[in-house]
């Protein structure tokens, strides 16, 4: 469970990133958020894990408070949250194993990986990841060899080796094709149905939210202005989230469905 407590995030030019937002996601969950450009969409996401340090209030997570953790504490809780990000974050001239294989190093000192030591285990575990997103076969294959939808799902393998119990996915589609975008929310969704992973994603396409969801948040000026389960999710509510009508490039497209 994350709980949000009054959050705030003020950066240091003054902009306000986010607006004391009171929040709690369940276990399991797959929680979509929405709205512009300039919302607060990605400052929420990374600061559950702490990529952005809030100004004000604390996030907790299984009632720990990651908001004060520090030093091993701090490297226990980021060892359970996956980070699957838009341009995929792999070391592109390794191998995809390898690459898989970084999702272990919080579990190792730091000499080990660096060296590339990993255990039988982790090794198992990784080509188990790959085998879950349908690309085994590319194990040994160097990661730049691949296109861009079989990269986000390197990425996605990773957080699994790394064994999380939250992923977050910042706008993990928005590079992709319409084709590839559907595969990468399939194993993001079967993912989090058949593991319980809570899973949160931040995605600008409002089509794909309210397909894939369990429940949709908006935010809007860094403040929270919708939280509802998808039955809810209506056009107009949709509009509120944007201040304004729905662009048609706002939905998921027609050549995507």
């Amino acid at each position: 469970m994350i709980e949000f407590q009054n959050v705030s995030k003020v950066y240091s030019n003054g902009t306000i990133g986010l607006d004391h937002i009171n929040l709690t996601i369940e276990k399991g969950e797959f929680v979509v958020i929405v709205g512009l450009s300039g919302a607060g969409k990605s400052t929420l996401l990374r600061s559950i894990n702490r990529l952005h340090e809030i100004t004000d209030g604390q996030i907790l997570i299984d009632r720990r408070s990651i908001t004060a953790a520090k030093g091993a504490e701090l490297r226990r809780f980021r060892r359970d949250i996956g980070m699957i990000f838009q341009s995929f974050n792999l070391v592109k001239r390794s191998s995809v194993l390898r690459n898989v294989l970084s999702g272990r190093v919080g579990y190792h000192s730091t000499i080990r990986t660096l060296l590339g030591l990993f255990p039988k285990h982790d090794v198992e575990l990784a080509l188990k990841a790959l085998e879950r997103v349908n690309i085994r076969e590319k194990a040994y294959a160097r990661s730049d060899e691949l296109s861009g939808g079989q990269q986000q799902r390197v990425s996605i393998a990773r957080a699994l080796a790394q064994e999380a119990k939250i992923i977050l996915a910042d706008e993990p589609v928005a590079s992709l094709d319409p084709l590839t975008t559907r595969q990468v929310m399939d194993d993001l969704k079967r993912i989090n149905q058949e593991l319980g992973i809570t899973t949160i994603v931040n995605l600008h396409f409002i089509d794909l939210a309210r397909e894939y969801a369990t429940r949709i948040i908006g935010l809007r000026a860094g403040k929270l202005v919708f939280d509802g389960p998808v039955s809810e999710a209506t056009d107009e509510a949709f509009a509120a989230i944007y201040g304004r009508e729905i662009k048609k490039d706002e939905l998921l497209g027609e050549g995507s469905r």
